[in-house]
């Protein structure tokens, strides 16, 4: 082949716009976007999603689902703040029951896998390993 030229393409961020978007069924997004290949907007960057029937989350975004840390708000007074992967609750964080009990620690694609600590609605800290719906092992903390 003579003096051929290799065609390098030069891909850089994709441009980020900042948006107010209603969806057909009454949800709301403020926030950060991209357009992708196809000129399709999705959310990407930090941005605030409300639905209608008052569940709110505040936080990261990445290929158009919560990513990155953010708080998910619902209204019966359930909370929860901490890491995102693909809509899951995942990695660290903190979920705050409706009856205000609490639990710290470890989730695992939206369960409670992992080391932890559990406040229960009496106020009693409990902590040790949490496997979904069993505590194994698990420990009163005792203040003296």
């Amino acid at each position: 082949m003579a003096d051929s030229e290799s065609a390098l393409e030069v891909v850089g961020d994709p441009e980020v716009f900042q948006i107010s978007f209603v969806f057909p069924n009454g949800d709301k997004y403020d926030g950060e976007c991209t357009r992708t290949t196809a000129g399709v907007l999705e959310r990407n960057g930090v941005g605030i999603h409300k639905t209608p029937n008052g569940i709110t989350y505040k936080g990261n975004w990445q290929n158009d689902k919560m990513n990155g840390i953010g708080r998910l708000e619902h209204p019966s007074g359930a909370v929860y703040e901490g890491g995102f992967t693909n809509n899951m609750f995942h990695g660290t964080g903190t979920y705050i029951f409706p009856n205000g009990a609490k639990y710290t620690g470890s989730f695992n694609e939206n369960k409670l896998e992992g080391e932890g600590e559990f406040v229960d609605s009496h106020g009693l800290e409990w902590k040790g390993k949490f496997l979904f719906t069993a505590a194994p092992g698990l420990q009163l903390k005792h203040t003296m």
